[in-house]
């Protein structure tokens, strides 16, 4: 992974392209990510069918779960 600051961020917005995740760093810190639209949604589909996967098997042990306690925050 890639890391710039923010200041680079700002001046290269609009002629940014992200291959892969870009790490954001603010006062030498780990501040956000920035990554392709399409990965995100890759990413988010995933851990969702990862949830559903902890559900089944739960529910395949008999102990059942609810959506909510699946998909809920942590």
């Amino acid at each position: 992974m890639r890391t710039e600051t923010l200041t680079y961020l700002k001046e290269n917005a609009n002629r940014l392209e992200v291959n892969e995740p870009l790490v954001i760093t603010q006062n030498g810190k780990a501040k956000y990510v920035v990554q392709d639209v399409d990965d995100y949604e890759f990413q988010q589909e995933s851990l969702a069918l990862l949830k559903l996967l902890t559900l089944a098997e739960h529910s395949a042990q008999k102990e059942t779960l609810s959506l909510d306690e699946v998909f809920g925050e942590e």
